[in-house]
C-alpha cells in the first residue's frame, strides 16, 4: 500500500551576526514565517527562540543579535 505524501517544510538559511562580533551562518528558519509587511524580522525572533532553546542546554547566556541577512546560497 503506497505511502500517503507527507507536508514539506521549506527552509531560508540566514547568517546571524552577534554583538560580541561571533558570526553563526546557515540558521534554518521556517519560510512560511517570512513575507508579508514584516518581511524577514520574523526570522530575528525564531533565531531568538532557537538561541534561548540552545543557552538552556547549555548553561550558557545566549548572545544579542546584532544583525542577520540571508544566506547567499
Amino acid at each position: 500500500m503506497a505511502k500517503k505524501p507527507t507536508a514539506r517544510s521549506e527552509y531560508v538559511f540566514f547568517d546571524v551576526i552577534y554583538e560580541d562580533g561571533s558570526q553563526r551562518s546557515n540558521r534554518k528558519v521556517e519560510a512560511a514565517l517570512l513575507g508579508g509587511l514584516d518581511g524577514d524580522e520574523p526570522a530575528r525572533t525564531e533565531i531568538m527562540n532557537q538561541d534561548r532553546a540552545i543557552s538552556e542546554k547549555s548553561g550558557l547566556p545566549p548572545l544579542q543579535i546584532k544583525t542577520i541577512k540571508r544566506s547567499g546560497k
